[in-house]
């Protein structure tokens, strides 16, 4: 049996740090990303095989 899994959008982008330097820091299940903007936060999270509910 396959997991679903999901995440909340809003939840998603209040765990993004924001690094001093204008993008931020997002981490996901144990991985780190910089990034520039928070909605590569949906793209990350989608590529880790969730589900985005806005």
């Amino acid at each position: 049996m396959e997991t679903v899994k999901t995440a909340m959008f809003e939840t998603l982008i209040e765990s993004a740090v924001p690094d001093g330097e204008g993008g931020f820091t997002f981490a996901l299940e144990g991985k780190t990303y910089n990034i520039k903007d928070t909605l590569e936060i949906s793209r990350i999270a989608q590529e880790h095989g969730y589900i985005i509910i806005y």
